[in-house]
């Protein structure tokens, strides 16, 4: 777990999950990273994001106030850009502040709140920004992805044909975790027995 550094405490004030901003880049497409922020205190507490690219991300909430023991979600939003990063590598870097505040300025924060010339403590969790293509494993919607390819039958369609000892099935089958364009395929089976027997299996 990626904690924010303090100089006066061993537990940090605010606990941030995950421990990287992770984006599934695409061109001209927006992507974005949640971040769960929790207050680890019995006190309110302020937090405040920077960034190093500030005109790339659009960040919301990006500031605030935790109440003690309770958490907030914070969307990074990285806005649709139009080339590559050279080799998907991404130097920019994420800041988040924390520090203690009074109850009643939870809908209005002073200015100075995270000014370290205003004598408060200010803890600073820093965020690395890793970009991932939309065909990486780990960033695979499928839930199942992780157990490899399975198939499963969707429907079987029983085909006779008239003045025939050929009795065939329509198999209609769900593909998971192949590398094609369809998601299901249609087999034509043909099983070569007389047609009563076949109808009595049914």
């Amino acid at each position: 777990m990626n904690s924010a550094t303090t100089t006066t405490s061993s537990k940090p004030l605010i606990s941030v999950q995950p421990e990287d901003l992770k984006f599934v880049f695409e061109l001209e497409k927006q992507t974005f990273c949640d971040l769960k922020v929790t207050n680890n205190t019995d006190q309110n507490v302020a937090f405040k994001v920077k960034t190093t690219s500030p005109k790339k991300y659009f960040v919301r909430p990006n500031t605030g106030v935790i109440h003690p023991w309770d958490s907030c979600v914070i969307r990074v939003t990285l806005q649709a850009q139009r080339e590559y990063p050279p080799d998907m590598q991404c130097k920019d870097k994420f800041l988040l502040q924390s520090t203690i505040v009074s109850p009643d300025s939870e809908d209005d924060l002073p200015q100075d709140t995270f000014n370290k010339d205003s004598g408060r403590t200010i803890e600073e969790c820093k965020l690395k920004v890793v970009y991932a293509s939309p065909h990486s494993s780990q960033y695979s919607t499928d839930d199942d992805s992780s157990a490899g390819p399975n198939v499963s039958v969707v429907r079987l369609l029983p085909l006779v044909y008239p003045h025939s000892h050929c009795f065939s099935y329509l198999l209609i089958l769900n593909l998971k975790g192949f590398q094609c364009s369809m998601g299901r395929c249609i087999f034509h089976v043909l099983l070569r027995a007389p047609v009563s027997k076949m109808q009595q299996r049914l």
